[in-house]
């Protein structure tokens, strides 16, 4: 295996690490606003700079649940919208009457051939509940849904 380096993103310093440490955002929902956050571990104390807003974490006890793809998946819809299908296929895949959202069905499709492809049953099964593209989509699992992968035609035939 060889392995090669693209990119040098370099060293950061105490100050610049402190800088880092203040521009961490979060969303307080009780106050509906955001907040400035600093983290920390917990094993360590809080620099004076932070204590206003600095937050010890349990770096030890952090567990990973529902690990999805997100960087493929986004850069799939970024070039999906690049290249203006969205636009395209927005006048010619209406909703259907019951809902379906036939533009975001073909751009997953899309998206997942040009990311992992596989059978229709493959991304119904196992792909899109590990991917962003629920997320991404402002969708649910109804969108990989096999009835709806497996309907080719957004119209019904006579």
């Amino acid at each position: 295996m060889v392995q090669r380096q693209v990119l040098y993103l370099g060293e950061i310093n105490d100050g610049q690490h402190e800088d880092w440490c203040r521009a961490i955002e979060a969303f307080d929902e009780g106050e509906r606003r955001h907040t400035q956050l600093a983290l920390f571990p917990a094993d360590r104390s809080v620099p004076e700079h932070a204590q206003a807003h600095g937050v010890q974490l349990r770096l030890d006890a952090m567990e990973l649940h529902r690990p999805r793809q997100w960087g493929a998946c986004w850069l799939a819809c970024q070039l999906y919208g690049q290249l203006e299908l969205d636009r395209f296929w927005a006048e010619r895949l209406p909703h259907s009457r019951e809902g379906t959202r036939w533009q975001h069905i073909l751009q997953t499709l899309v998206c997942y051939r040009l990311i992992d492809p596989g059978s229709e049953w493959r991304l119904h099964r196992q792909w899109f509940e590990r991917s962003a593209m629920a997320d991404l989509l402002g969708a649910d699992f109804a969108l990989a849904e096999k009835n709806a992968l497996y309907h080719h035609s957004p119209r019904r035939r006579a």
